[in-house]
């Protein structure tokens, strides 16, 4: 591979940033293994899913006391993760935005860092969410918080779609230089 066009090639903040959300991502991988039972096959995902309190106390019962233990470490790691990942985002944005002047590519961008943001800020509800729906879980809680991850994953569904778009809108390479 052309260092020019490689991993080298890459902004330092890009790459400090990836690397940080890359480490964060594992580590909360590394957390998550415990908290797979019967009642989360996902692990911490099968929590922020549970749309109803049966649900949510049905995953808390399968993780005792240890495992939501690790439940929580999960939910405070994340915030440092949603810090990392969504720097990373907005630098890859401004990254691959370098050699696009055009005024399409400007507009999907700008709606790309907002459904970054709102990825973010949705995710970072979500926590506080179900922090608080530990004991005892309820309704509402569950609901909101499942609806917030269902914004969050799909603001960074179609904001990773949007980067795509901004590639693929000329079919020529990053320029180096």
């Amino acid at each position: 591979m052309d260092p020019a066009h490689g991993w080298a090639a890459l902004p330092k903040t890009l790459k400090t940033s990836l690397i940080a959300a890359a480490l964060l991502l594992g580590g909360l991988m590394v957390v998550n293994q415990p908290l797979q039972t019967g009642s989360a096959p996902q692990g911490i995902v099968s929590f922020q899913l549970a749309a109803t309190a049966d649900q949510t106390h049905a995953i808390l019962r399968s993780w005792r006391s240890d495992g939501q233990f690790w439940a929580r470490v999960s939910l405070w790691l994340d915030f440092v993760f949603i810090a990392a990942y969504l720097l990373a985002l907005l630098h890859l944005t401004r990254h691959l935005m370098r050699d696009r002047p055009g005024v399409r590519e400007r507009v999907v961008a700008r709606w790309v860092r907002a459904l970054f943001i709102a990825a973010g800020l949705a995710d970072v509800a979500e926590n506080v969410l179900l922090l608080n729906n530990f004991n005892p879980p309820t309704d509402v809680v569950s609901l909101s918080a499942t609806l917030c991850a269902l914004v969050k994953f799909t603001g960074l569904t179609l904001g990773v779609a949007g980067l795509v778009i901004i590639r693929a809108a000329r079919r020529h390479p990053l320029a180096h230089g």
